[in-house]
């Protein structure tokens, strides 16, 4: 996404396509819903711990690791194979965004950095920044030519610049060109989805759209599925007004999943049955 032009609020700009105005006013019903349950009033904490593992599941089954949400429950071991360590990296990745909240809004960068280091768990060389001239990429669900590290550190700057300067856009705006630009670009040498979903959670989360993180999109990206991703994907990376605002649409789905998810986990703990 280009940061320079006309206006000083590219964000805002976003925020004006067709269609967008309703992809935002859809998720936000959709987010009340959950809010305005009973169950939140009394059980609030219970429903967040609940969003995470299925937020982390969700996320890890777009990184190739689609496990069952009670095999994740149940395993305490993801040192094993592959698919075990991706989990691993949602969930520890899950875990570390609420802590990060009041960081992203003073350097993104620095927080980028700091999932790439929680993700990668010190097995990697390269953690904790941005990847170099010559160095490759491990990102098997995305298939987009890859910027190179020139481009990827000017993007990655201008990026920053728009989320410390602020947006008057919508939460869901900024959420959406978050992830877009992060996996567009695949700024490291590994876990950029991972990393891509856990951005546009902290931006859902620290704007207050959802600040106790019950409405988790990487649930509604699971569910919508790897193809409809890829090709939303595609949209963001072509520029065009008409690819933005699908994209822009795929992740409001996302988030209004996410929020019909929670809002069964609030029916399921009314019953007494979870």
């Amino acid at each position: 996404m280009s940061t320079t032009g006309a206006t000083a609020d590219p964000l805002a700009t976003l925020g004006s396509l067709p269609g967008v105005a309703e992809s935002v006013e859809s998720v936000r019903k959709a987010v009340d819903r959950v809010y305005g349950h009973r169950i939140m009033r009394r059980r609030s904490n219970a429903v967040t711990s609940e969003a995470a593992l299925r937020g982390a599941r969700g996320s890890g089954a777009l990184s190739g690791a689609d496990w069952a949400l009670e095999e994740v429950r149940r395993r305490t071991d993801f040192s094993g194979d592959d698919e075990a360590r991706v989990l691993g990296a949602a969930l520890r990745l899950t875990a570390e965004a609420g802590q990060l909240l009041s960081v992203w809004r003073q350097s993104p960068l620095r927080v980028l950095a700091r999932l790439h280091l929680v993700a990668a768990a010190g097995t990697e060389d390269t953690v904790g920044r941005p990847r170099q001239e010559g160095e490759g990429v491990d990102e098997p669900l995305i298939e987009l030519a890859l910027p190179g590290a020139s481009e990827v550190s000017g993007r990655l700057e201008g990026l920053s610049e728009l989320v410390v300067a602020g947006s008057s856009a919508p939460a869901l705006v900024t959420a959406a060109v978050v992830h877009g630009e992060i996996l567009a670009l695949r700024p490291f040498v590994s876990h950029n989805g991972l990393i891509a979903r856990t951005a546009e959670r902290i931006v859902l989360v620290g704007s207050g759209l959802d600040p106790k993180s019950v409405c988790p999109a990487e649930v509604g990206h699971a569910e919508l599925g790897r193809a409809a991703y890829r090709a939303a994907l595609d949209g963001y990376v072509s520029g065009t007004p008409e690819g933005m605002a699908a994209w822009i649409a795929h992740c409001a789905g996302a988030v209004e999943l996410g929020a019909r998810e929670s809002t069964a986990v609030c029916e399921a703990l009314q019953r007494g049955a979870a």
